[in-house]
């Protein structure tokens, strides 16, 4: 049994790591493009707000230059799905929903290529964009290829009695094999009623059914069999108590993902997971004794993962592909995504409030690190993230949004060495009081130094268990989205306010670990 954890975008790693017909069994929860926000990951175990609360994602796109790339690809390859994707352009335009497939439809087409001719595929989404995908299936996979539309209906969800409509209490997951004239696998399932109810037994006597009866007189009933599983999954949601809940927004039950994985695939059998999240496909994949691939785009996701995976399968760690672990990775990825290279970054600083500019200028503020001030409260350390050489301009600068900011320091996270100059001038900006003592205004600290072990020198940072409340968070524009970013640039925001996330550090999340369940 093999297990492979990849960070970065699932189309790249597709391409890159997985082989032709590889894989046994597919299941992808994308985004939907439902606009949906998600402002409130973690909470304190007393129920009220904590520092490591984090926007997951806004999964909204736009139509842009990568929107146009994607397009161009599709039709380049000819056939069904670029027909298909023609025909959409065609009656969509140059929509925020269109530009949400030409992401989605070279994910599908590498897809179909990795699975195996007896592997199948369960793509989970909601109303939003159920129509369009199940079209897309058709054509990569072929109507013919389809085998059922699974009804999720999560009986037990809290709905908002104010809204004017029927309350949505089912996502849809589309079944489709790869090839229905081989031998895919499936495992008839069966379930036990909601309510079991006694059938009274009876046995043919000369021709007739009496009912049976024990020696004492009395009717003999027994318990009607199970039934077998139909195309409505009744399986409860997670509720903010459950103790499988880690507080990622978009998590399903665990429970969802065993029944798929048992009716598809056998023990051995690979599983992937494009888009895997918190990780609820690869655990339940392990404890079923099923070797699995599991992909995602946010460094964070695939911390809750590790972390996960050695909390509840008894300490396994899988190898992480694509995460830097040296300078020559740590470029690699600068090099192909300098948003997910300044997220890691903030991540292995200690990070604990992110800002996403990906419009505009950042005006240096790439995130916060926040920390006990003694009497003064909570100090603020600015964090930017540099992938390429820092200017003396830029010591400058970082000054200026210090103060613009009221923080107490500014701190350079850079990928390249920085110059005496640099260096002479970060030293002039002298030091700040704070109760802990004096600290530099303005430090300089490479990825180099952090493999190394370096810190930068800062007073304690807060921890998962203290409750932060800095009152400049509190002023700023919220706009949450957590790095959900494929080639695709994703929302519409104004270019002129940043997004700015809390987010929880490594160390949080270590932190975290230890004190709910997962």
């Amino acid at each position: 049994m093999s297990a492979s954890l990849y960070y970065g975008d699932n189309l790249w790693h597709l391409r890159k790591h997985v082989a032709d017909q590889s894989v046994d069994l597919v299941y992808l929860d994308p985004p939907f493009n439902s606009r949906a926000q998600y402002n409130k990951i973690f909470d304190r175990p007393d129920g009220a707000p904590s520092v490591a609360q984090a926007g997951a994602f806004m999964d909204t796109w736009a139509w842009n230059n990568d929107s146009e790339t994607a397009f161009d690809a599709v039709m380049s390859r000819g056939g069904r799905p670029a027909a298909l994707l023609s025909a959409m352009l065609t009656f969509l335009g140059k929509t925020d929903t269109m530009a949400y497939l030409c992401m989605m439809m070279p994910r599908l087409i590498e897809l179909k290529r990795v699975l195996k001719r007896t592997g199948s595929i369960y793509l989970h989404c909601d109303p939003t964009a159920s129509a369009y995908i199940r079209l897309m299936l058709n054509s990569v996979f072929g109507e013919e290829q389809f085998r059922n539309e699974i009804y999720w209906y999560y009986y037990n969800k809290i709905h908002d009695s104010r809204k004017k409509l029927f309350p949505r209490a089912t996502d849809t997951i589309f079944f489709f094999a790869k090839d229905v004239d081989s031998e895919f696998v499936f495992n008839q399932l069966k379930e036990k009623r909601d309510t079991p109810f006694k059938q009274l037994a009876r046995k043919k006597v000369g021709g007739k059914m009496i009912n049976a009866r024990d020696e004492q007189g009395n009717l003999i009933y027994r318990m009607k069999e199970d039934r077998t599983l139909d195309n409505v999954w009744r399986i409860p949601c997670l509720q903010p108590a459950s103790q499988e809940r880690l507080g990622y927004p978009t998590q399903k039950p665990i429970a969802l993902l065993r029944r798929i994985i048992e009716a598809s695939t056998k023990p051995g059998d690979v599983v992937l997971d494009p888009f895997c999240g918190c990780g609820t496909t690869v655990e339940a994949a392990q404890h079923m004794e099923r070797s699995w691939i599991g992909i995602d785009i946010t460094n964070y996701a695939v911390s809750v993962i590790e972390e996960r995976l050695k909390k509840q399968c008894d300490g396994f760690r899988a190898p992480v592909v694509g995460r830097p672990e040296d300078m020559d990775s740590a470029r690699d990825l600068a090099k192909r995504d300098e948003y997910q290279f300044q997220w890691w970054a903030n991540w292995l600083v200690g990070v604990q409030n992110y800002c996403d500019y990906k419009k505009g200028k950042d005006r240096g503020v790439d995130g916060r690190i926040f920390f006990r001030n003694g009497p003064l409260g909570t100090g603020q350390v600015i964090v930017s993230v540099k992938s390429g050489r820092i200017a003396p301009t830029m010591v400058r600068d970082l000054l200026g949004t210090v103060d613009a900011e009221s923080a107490n320091m500014g701190l350079f996270v850079c990928l390249a060495k920085p110059t005496p100059e640099v260096e002479a001038a970060a030293a002039r900006a002298g030091n700040t009081k704070t109760a802990h003592g004096s600290f530099p205004r303005v430090q300089i600290i490479t990825i180099e130094d952090l493999f190394r072990g370096v810190r930068p020198r800062l007073p304690p940072i807060y921890q998962a268990e203290d409750d932060v409340r800095p009152g400049k968070l509190r002023t700023q524009p919220q706009e949450p989205q957590m790095s959900f970013r494929f080639p695709i640039a994703g929302g519409k925001i104004d270019e002129a306010e940043p997004r700015e996330i809390v987010y929880p550090s490594a160390q949080l999340l270590l932190a975290r670990a230890g004190m709910r369940g997962a």
